[in-house]
């Protein structure tokens, strides 16, 4: 072969081992299609198991249809089965399309089969979890059946549980709060009676019962009898332990009236850097105890925490340094709080035909009319202003009941500027949080106030479309959070907890 044969021969096969490698590399990873041949083999197992227990089930639901008729259980189980079925059925459709992925074999496909076998092992996994939780029901009711004459003397314990019960306390509370908020007065004693009620059925329960329990102890009782002895031995647990546990929330509720509070965002930063970025917020929340709905003064305390916060919760939020992001009034439970950011203070003042509250009240000089807290409250408007307080004007006050009306967010406006007055563009928070991490971090650098010229839109915390000027610049409405989505706590912070105590103030006015 020549030397220009060689050199062709050499390129050919430079070209096809380079081929080959390309081609190589557009697979799928052989340890993920690994992956999928186990999915397939445990789903094939899975939906053989629940065909199994479904049958042993079915038979012994069969051998004692008097004991399973008397249950609930007897006419939920083909519910459960049904529903494990339909989670299979999801993840048979997740494995189908992986089956489809493997057959096709490219590798820019991966992350798609990845997250189909997160999907299919999820649905696989709360099927197996429903079809174990069936069986193991099943064969409760069955041994218990076997077993009646030893659940007598746990029944008696569980009556004597509910029946010596004692209502008294929260009775007493539900009562107290009925009389100090009529508002919720229908609500208290409907969650009361509900309390009430579970005494009662369970006493005319026991009562209708006696004779059964009579026969179970001594082994003769069967059949649909003992379905329903059994039901309602179940009954009597559950109730045992939810009654005081019902008790303590009904109280819990009532307490709720006597409190009002504010969540504040004091400050917040940004720590880090690419995917290790941390985004942290610092809320004071501001608690007014009431000794009763008529009280003219109210124990004030508060505290601080640093929470770390998903990047989106902290970004919905930038604009509302020292705004209270949540506002509970008395008289209402915490689940009625109000969700939407609000210059902190303003919820506390009284509407002007009213005049006044037991906060304040409206005084005029110098032809203004402008709201004074009462000197019993001092210690509330300093940590609501954080010690830096500038009376409302009737005016303001008219323009946030507008804004809180449509469930928006009122920033206000700063007369010797075209900045807002509220809110981390806001010139009063400039002046109150210039000691904040916020102020240290440049955060109010760009504003408008801190300039004096251009518009606060040109700021880098405002939204994109705030540098269009013909965009809405209305403010921000922002979701409801639920406790269950509450920011969770944050790792050892250079910045500890603070804390103030309880303060009861005289009438001072």
């Amino acid at each position: 072969m020549s030397r220009s044969q060689l050199r062709v021969a050499a390129v050919v096969l430079t070209v096809l081992i380079v081929v080959v490698a390309a081609n190589a590399l557009n697979h799928l990873p052989a340890g993920l299609r690994g992956q999928i041949d186990s999915e397939r083999g445990a789903l094939s197992a899975a939906q053989s198991q629940l065909g199994a227990v479904r049958s042993q089930v079915a038979g012994e639901v069969q051998t004692a249809p008097d004991l399973f008729g008397a249950l609930p259980f007897g006419r939920e189980w083909p519910d459960h089965f049904n529903q494990a079925a339909g989670e299979l059925r999801s993840a048979a459709n997740g494995v189908d399309e992986l089956t489809r992925l493997e057959k096709r074999n490219r590798r820019s496909d991966r992350q798609q089969v990845e997250t189909l076998l997160a999907s299919a092992r999820k649905f696989r996994a709360q099927a197996l979890a429903d079809t174990v939780g069936v069986q193991k029901e099943a064969a409760r009711w069955v041994d218990a059946g076997k077993h009646l004459p030893q659940q007598i003397p746990a029944m008696e314990r569980e009556h004597q549980a509910i029946h010596g019960f004692d209502l008294g306390p929260v009775t007493a509370a539900v009562e107290r709060a009925a009389s100090d908020w009529p508002d919720k007065k229908a609500d208290l004693e409907a969650r009361l009676a509900s309390e009430r009620a579970i005494v009662s059925q369970a006493d005319a329960q026991w009562q209708s019962t006696a004779e059964a329990r009579r026969q179970a102890a001594t082994g003769n009782l069967a059949g649909a009898g003992a379905g329903t002895l059994l039901a309602f031995e179940d009954s009597l647990e559950t109730s045992a332990a939810g009654l005081p546990q019902k008790a303590d929330e009904l109280r819990t509720l009532s307490a709720q009236l006597y409190t009002s509070w504010d969540k504040l965002l004091v400050d917040m930063q940004a720590r880090g850097d690419g995917n290790a970025r941390q985004y942290d917020q610092k809320i004071r929340t501001v608690r007014t105890h009431l000794a009763d709905a008529a009280a003219k003064t109210g124990e004030v305390t508060s505290d601080e925490q640093w929470t770390a916060v998903p990047r989106a919760t902290y970004d919905a939020m930038r604009n509302d340094l020292g705004m209270a992001i949540a506002h509970k009034p008395a008289g209402k439970y915490d689940s009625e709080s109000e969700r939407v950011a609000q210059p902190a203070g303003l919820a506390y003042v009284a509407t002007p035909s009213q005049g006044s509250n037991q906060y304040g009240y409206w005084d005029h000089r110098g032809g203004r009319d402008f709201w004074v807290f009462y000197g019993q409250y001092a210690l509330l408007r300093d940590l609501l202003s954080n010690h830096d307080y500038r009376p409302f004007e009737r005016r303001e006050w008219e323009d946030y009941r507008t804004y809180q009306s449509r469930g928006q967010t009122y920033y206000g406006h700063d007369s010797s500027s075209d900045a807002p007055k509220y809110g981390s563009q806001g010139a009063a928070t400039q002046n109150r949080y210039s000691s904040s991490n916020y102020a240290k971090s440049g955060g109010f650098r760009d504003s408008q106030y801190a300039a004096k010229s251009g518009s606060y839109r040109s700021s880098q915390y405002a939204s994109p479309s705030a540098h269009d000027p013909n965009a809405d610049h209305s403010p921000k409405t922002f979701g409801h959070s639920a406790p269950s989505s509450q920011p969770h706590a944050a790792p050892p912070h250079p910045h500890s907890p603070s804390r103030s105590p309880g303060r009861s103030f005289g009438r001072h006015h």
